[in-house]
């Protein structure tokens, strides 16, 4: 489902997740919230439902308001390798993809019902030209993205079964409860056998 975003109270409620993160980073006043948020279009997804499927245009970077999503890549010999997740209050997509007008490579599907803020690469290089706190915002929410994604390379580079488990404990406690243990395992790069043991010595 697909709408424009509207004033009825629950997504004003929900716009608020929003400005709360902008202000994390940024000041920002009522009126330019409501400017920057009328380039943002609403949607709601079902458990299992695509945002983003291998092969096809990706138009949008989500930020996610409530929900669980999984990103994905598929090998040429089938087997799927979990790139990361996203819950409320992340940005999610193929960002290659979304950037550079190609073909999106992974996919990213709901773990759970989830409802997302729609932003296209288009009206985001609009705000940040006419917005100098939201090219800063985007700046620095690109800056830590990029630490993540190291520090996720290098723990499974250098990290033992058991370090990768608890550093992702420590990092994301609410996410533990969501994912079904065979997807978490993939994520650690585990098998489903020692993610069990690991489990059972908590």
């Amino acid at each position: 489902m697909r709408k424009s975003f509207t004033k009825n109270p629950r997504e004003i409620k929900m716009s608020e997740i929003l400005k709360e993160q902008f202000e994390k980073v940024i000041k920002i006043s009522d009126v330019d919230f409501e400017y920057i948020l009328s380039h943002f279009t609403f949607k709601k997804f079902r458990k299992h439902q695509f945002l983003i499927q291998e092969n096809q245009d990706v138009i949008y970077d989500y930020f996610i308001l409530s929900g669980c999503v999984k990103s994905y890549f598929i090998d040429q010999n089938g087997k799927t390798h979990i790139l990361l997740f996203g819950v409320k209050d992340w940005w999610i997509t193929d960002y290659e993809a979304y950037y550079y007008q190609k073909k999106a490579i992974v996919n990213i599907d709901c773990l759970e019902d989830t409802e997302v803020l729609c932003l296209s690469n288009e009206n985001r290089e609009k705000l940040c030209r006419e917005l100098h706190q939201i090219e800063h915002f985007f700046r620095k929410k690109t800056n830590r993205r990029n630490v993540a994604l190291q520090n996720r390379i290098l723990s499974l580079l250098s990290s033992n079964a058991k370090e990768r488990y608890e550093q992702f404990l420590r990092e994301y406690p609410e996410l533990v409860q969501k994912l079904p243990k065979h997807i978490l395992a993939s994520y650690l790069g585990l098998t489903r056998e020692t993610l069990s043991r690991l489990y059972s010595s908590k």
